[in-house]
């Protein structure tokens, strides 16, 4: 399984952006999908997770600003951030989890990063 993330850019603080990221390969089962983050010198973040059975989870410091979406075919998950901030700027990857076949075990992929970068 491999994914691919896309969509990012320069915006302007107050701007919004929308990323994608395709799995593409045998997905048998999802556990998640989602977006993390990092920024410079610091560590890697979570930002937002839709669970295989469809709750979500969202970072404190994203809530109210972005929403994740799937497609129907569960290879896609959309990060919709609106009203971003400077402190936004960083790399997003996205992360899955899935199980590629029946008879197989979950397992954790993540894609290449894509920079999201806020202007003040």
């Amino acid at each position: 399984v491999q994914l691919q993330a896309s969509g990012g850019g320069l915006v302007q603080a107050g701007g919004p952006l929308n990323l994608s990221c395709v799995a593409s390969g045998s997905i048998f089962a999802v556990g998640y999908m989602g977006w993390y983050r990092q920024a410079p010198g610091k560590e890697r973040e979570q930002v937002a997770i839709m669970y295989g059975r469809g709750s979500t989870y969202y970072a404190d410091s994203m809530k109210g600003r972005v929403t994740i979406s799937k497609n129907d075919a569960w290879n896609t998950v959309y990060l919709q951030m609106n009203n971003l901030k400077p402190e936004d700027t960083a790399v997003y990857y996205c992360r899955a989890r899935f199980r590629a076949h029946e008879e197989g075990f979950d397992q954790d992929y993540w894609g290449q990063g894509t920079q999201v970068t806020v202007s003040s």
